[in-house]
């Protein structure tokens, strides 16, 4: 089954795994469905996954900045050279925030939360992979 949303059971434990006063850079791998799915009874517009994603990110990147963070890179994804065969990623982005926290706080605010309704209609699969510089 594809993985698109954190666990929300888990995600506590692994935000306080992470070092509490240190950078994080979050290592998003994003694969676009064709067609945005919301779900039945929706009343969103018909719209690619790249699209919907689009409308995820207007929120996003000012939530990102609101808690301290920046995009530090987004591009899309030409090759992978060493991985599982067939495994392609439409997109990738390098997101520092200035601690867990700081992230935390963006994942439990309800603009970001309501947001996220595109993100998960955009995508067909998702890894978001914490790092530490």
């Amino acid at each position: 089954m594809p993985t698109i949303d954190p666990d929300p059971k888990r995600l506590p434990e692994l935000l306080a795994s992470l070092p509490q006063d240190t950078p994080v850079v979050m290592l998003n791998l994003l694969r676009f469905r064709d067609q945005a799915r919301y779900g039945e009874g929706a009343s969103e517009p018909a719209r690619s996954g790249r699209q919907a994603y689009g409308e995820y990110s207007k929120t996003a990147l000012r939530k990102v900045q609101g808690v301290g963070g920046e995009l530090v890179w987004m591009g899309r994804t030409r090759a992978s050279l060493i991985a599982p065969e067939g495994e392609q990623w439409d997109e990738v982005l390098l997101v520092r925030y200035p601690s867990a926290a700081a992230f935390a706080s963006m994942l439990a605010d309800p603009e970001y939360q309501a947001a996220t309704r595109h993100r998960t209609a955009a995508l067909e699969e998702a890894r978001l992979i914490a790092n530490v510089e």
